[in-house]
């Protein structure tokens, strides 16, 4: 691993300067032990924690670091199920305990990590919202943001959960439709917290664009289309690698408007934050494109990037940061609409990868509890190490 640069060179740090949050998409409890996530944001200026299912699964099924608490939790008699609430729990709250002089240095604005409802519940908006509280509950810390799905299910859940006081990050969010769903449902939501007298400033949400995924559909279907053209495949190939990035910039047009308006001024004059953009599935899935293409375009006031760590080291080693995120608007929304009269029906393709996100959380919730599970059976007769079910610490309350 590269050694991070001196903090004046650090493009990591820099980001801040120019307005954009840096957020890692990874939790592993080796990582909080060892301080690794406290020098991540001494040294590069990381200011929050995602994390997901498949996020767990391989941290559990990748490292020895759970398996003492797995035993211990076995001997007690919890399921996997059980054992998994109990083991990500512990790592949300000591997660958000070094984050929490973040959160509390910044007025609340950063400093946050997430955790996601079961994604079982992605099309069950009572179960969503009764997760939601009850996780909102016993993590207990007000640095903790909640994961609800952008689902057609998930966006009442939305605004229940915000107009309860409750932190939301949005995630599974692929359109621009849908977006303004999304913010509809916060704005709702505060409404409901304005009648129910709750200080707004208390309350928080990130709204969770997912990028990377949506070139890995269109771009093949640009190419499979572009094959069967005459004289005009370069027109069409043309288009590949800027779906996503076009679709970034016209939703940050879409935040800006809407909290710049009129509407949203009323709450903020009562203490509201915006509901700030989160870039995420920013990792490069295809070799032919840049290792920071979903990193450098997309710096700009307001937002947050939240980075695999492969992509964090690689734009900590040579990111070239520039606030780019309003420069070639126009060019965005003429790509969408050059999409569009190619038969692309981008709203249709936003569904899709919605419906197969969920399904990849589902799998990999699934393969989470199979994992803590095999490996209680390996453990049942082997002494753990050390006498702790989790991280060592003194428990913070909000």
């Amino acid at each position: 691993m590269r050694e991070p640069k001196a903090a004046g060179e650090n493009p990591l740090k820099t980001l801040q300067g120019l307005g954009q949050s840096i957020w890692i998409d990874f939790i592993q409890r080796g990582m909080i032990l060892s301080g690794e996530l406290q020098r991540l944001i001494d040294e590069d200026g990381v200011s929050g924690v995602t994390s997901n299912p498949t996020i767990f699964e391989k941290a559990i099924d990748h490292s020895q670091d759970y398996d003492n608490a797995i035993h211990l939790l076995a001997l007690e008699g919890k399921n996997a199920a059980e054992m998994y609430e109990t083991l990500v729990i512990d790592d949300i709250q000591h997660a958000a305990d070094i984050l929490r002089p973040l959160y509390e240095t910044t007025d609340g604005a950063d400093g946050f990590v997430s955790l996601e409802v079961s994604p079982h519940l992605a099309h069950d908006t009572a179960g969503t919202i009764a997760e939601g509280r009850r996780l909102w509950n016993h993590v207990a810390r007000p640095n903790v943001l909640i994961k609800v799905p952008a689902t057609e299910e998930g966006v009442p859940a939305i605004r229940q959960l915000i107009g309860e006081g409750i932190n939301v990050n949005i995630t599974l969010l692929f359109g621009l439709a849908r977006y303004r769903q999304v913010i509809e449902a916060y704005l709702g939501g505060l409404e409901d917290a304005v009648a129910k007298h709750l200080p707004l400033r208390n309350i928080s949400s990130v709204a969770s664009f997912f990028l990377s995924r949506i070139d890995v559909l269109v771009d093949p279907l640009l190419q499979k289309d572009a094959a069967k053209e005459a004289g005009n495949e370069n027109g069409t190939l043309a288009l590949r690698g800027l779906t996503a990035l076009s679709c970034a910039r016209l939703a940050y047009r879409i935040y800006r408007d809407v909290f710049g308006g009129e509407r949203f001024r009323r709450f903020s004059a009562r203490g509201a934050r915006t509901q700030r953009l989160l870039w995420a599935s920013t990792s490069t899935k295809n070799p032919e494109y840049p290792d920071v293409k979903y990193v450098e375009p997309l710096i700009g006031p307001g937002t947050i990037n939240t980075l695999p760590l492969e992509t964090l080291r690689a734009y900590r080693d040579h990111g070239k940061p520039r606030a780019a995120l309003t420069d070639n608007v126009s060019e965005a929304r003429g790509v969408l609409e050059r999409l569009s009269h190619l038969g692309y029906d981008l709203e249709t393709i936003s569904r899709r990868l919605e419906e197969e996100g969920a399904r990849k959380f589902n799998e990999s919730f699934d393969l989470l509890l199979s994992t803590i599970a095999r490996k209680s059976d390996r453990q049942s007769d082997i002494a753990p190490a050390a006498a702790v079910s989790g991280p060592a610490r003194g428990r913070r309350r909000g």
